[in-house]
């Protein structure tokens, strides 16, 4: 039997999760991350720890959060996606205390934890080694019927609430020592709570939508009698998969717990067999700099981009909402700055950012409310606050490492965001040059800066964030960039090519770079057919780029991704890189 040794590492908001870890007993190649069921921890899935026989690997094995002997009021967590935060931050603590980065590392997961690992593979883009998949719960059988809209109804009116598990032990698996265990073992969470219900169907939902971002290579597991979660979403979200290396297996008469059944020396020896092909293998990431020529991202925002037959009832419903919109700007300042000024505006952001609603009228008030309160504006807010705690971070960092802080922020809009960072932040900056090629913009930011009275501080000038020569050559260079919200709005990476290669002249080595991308949003249709950019009036359409297309860009600049965050809609990244 190997030796156990039970430990734990804190999470980003400072929780202290309990992990078990079997250290290699022979010479080390890599590590293996196992993640437990729904309402299970850590040492139901000890077993396989023995049964892979893979002496030449750690194993490691987590109680996530309110699960097993890690804190948390049980079946709870502040967020599905601070699951998959932790996650993260599990990985980043393999890295630095047990050498094991993530290109050394294999994740084996079953059920929610398959959907928690999918997220993270998906949102994080970890240069993984491979990913195997156990009955993910990317559709969970709840059998009462309007359940999911019923729970939603039920938390905006009650807030958070929790829900039992009707799932039994013996139809979970065939094995009788595994049922008897389970009935017995005191560290069951039967408990889930509803926004992490919730949080894990919408996050299953965007992942098997958006599974051609997914470059890891997996192995999907599926058991054939499954009574817990449903088979269609697990083979779409293969069929979609970005990846070339795949497998995927039906495991006849198999119940839910994959990996412990009765026979489940089938389900194991296809799993040591892919992670060994996987570590023997050279690490295979596919160059995806290209992908605004030949994607699936660049078809679907071409496809956005066409013109709708004039006799389709889809260009008749988006004819109306477009009239609907310029309607409602007689009443809504916020709608109003839309159609003027584009909805991807400066203004427009920064009318976003104060949150308030502005205009005169009661009409206007409760459109600005409905309008500030859409999905992609609270994430924009979102944003807003990663990229303030990544700037404190990075000046944090600077300063430790005894750099002065200079910032430049290439296409600033109106500079709310850096400046309101800034403002609050009790170690301010050594200097701040706001940039954008607005003058508008720029002109709307010199009043900010006033306003607020920071003119010792900041200073504002109109540059063209695109121009290679012009980002190079800011003056004080500075040590830290900025780019939010730009990238996001062009679909050709040459043009994020010239910019970040401007960003690695001006930095130098030892600077850090906050960037932000946008892998995901489920409003791209309203977005380009019924809104209007800045550019000239023209449609808004956004090719989303994958986070590990943004990350490849920026590291061939000569950045090196520290980490990033995320919001809970799974939206918007930001990023923190240094200049190598």
């Amino acid at each position: 039997m190997r030796a156990c040794q039970d430990t734990a590492f804190t999470t980003h908001d400072g929780t202290e999760i309990v992990y078990r870890h079997w250290p290699a007993t022979a010479a080390r190649r890599g590590g293996i991350v196992l993640l437990h069921r729904g309402h299970e921890h850590g040492g139901r899935c000890a077993h396989l720890a023995e049964e892979l026989d893979l002496p030449g690997f750690d194993v490691f094995a987590w109680d996530a959060r309110g699960h097993g002997r890690s804190p948390g009021v049980r079946g709870d967590s502040p967020s599905f996606m601070a699951l998959v935060d932790d996650l993260q931050c599990f990985v980043d603590h393999l890295g630095q205390h047990h050498g094991l980065a993530a290109e050394d590392l294999a994740v084996v997961a079953q059920s929610v934890g398959a959907v928690v690992a999918s997220t993270w593979v998906h949102d994080h883009a970890p240069k993984l080694r491979a990913l195997v998949l156990a009955s993910p719960a990317f559709r969970v059988k709840l059998y009462v019927p309007f359940a999911r809209p019923g729970l939603r109804l039920l938390q905006a009116l009650r807030g958070n609430f929790f829900v039992n598990s009707y799932v039994k032990a013996r139809f979970l698996t065939h094995d009788p020592e595994r049922i008897a265990s389970y009935e017995a073992d005191p560290l069951i969470t039967r408990p889930i709570s509803v926004r992490v219900l919730l949080g894990l169907d919408a996050a299953a939902e965007r992942v098997v939508a958006d599974a051609p971002a997914i470059h890891v290579p997996p192995q999907l597991l599926i058991s054939g009698a499954d009574l817990v979660v449903h088979h269609a979403p697990q083979h779409r979200f293969f069929e979609r998969l970005g990846t070339a290396i795949k497998e995927k297996h039906v495991l006849p008469g198999f119940f839910h717990d994959t990996l412990g059944e009765r026979d489940r020396h089938l389900a194991v020896a296809k799993v040591r067999r892919f992670l060994l092909q996987r570590f023997e293998a050279p690490l295979a990431i596919p160059d995806l700099r290209r992908s605004h020529e030949a994607s699936e991202s660049q078809i679907e925002a071409d496809a956005l981009a066409a013109p709708l037959p004039a006799w389709s009832p889809e260009a008749w419903y988006w004819a109306l909402t477009r009239a609907a919109l310029r309607f409602g700007a007689r009443f809504s300042k916020g709608l109003a700055l839309g159609e003027s000024t584009g909805y991807d505006s400066g203004s427009t952001l920064d009318f976003v950012y104060r949150d308030r609603a502005e205009s005169r009228n009661p009409i206007g008030k409760l459109i600005d409310r409905i309008y500030l309160g859409s999905i992609g504006w609270r994430g924009i807010r979102m944003r807003k606050t990663n990229v303030e705690a990544l700037l404190r971070e990075a000046m944090a960092r600077l300063r430790g490492d005894g750099l002065p802080v200079r910032v430049m922020d290439i296409a600033a809009g109106h500079g709310r965001y850096a400046l309101e960072a800034f403002e609050r932040s009790p170690d301010r900056p050594d200097a701040v040059l706001l940039r954008d090629y607005s003058p508008l913009n720029v002109a709307q930011g010199r009043a900010l800066i006033a306003a607020k009275g920071l003119e010792q501080l900041a200073r504002f000038e109109e540059a063209d964030a695109f121009n290679r020569s012009q980002v190079a050559a800011a003056d004080p260079a500075p040590t830290l960039g900025i780019v939010s919200g730009l990238y996001e709005l062009f679909p050709d990476n040459t043009l994020l090519e010239a910019s970040l290669a401007g960003l690695a002249e001006a930095i130098p080595p030892g600077g850090y770079l906050v960037y932000t991308g946008q892998p995901w949003h489920p409003q791209l249709a309203l977005i380009a057919r019924g809104l209007t950019s800045h550019r000239q009036g023209a449609a808004w359409v956004m090719r989303r780029r994958s986070q590990r297309e943004m990350d490849q860009l920026v590291e061939a600049a000569g950045f090196r991704k520290l980490h990033q965050r995320i919001d809970p809609m799974g939206i918007f990244t930001v990023a923190l890189a240094q200049r190598q």
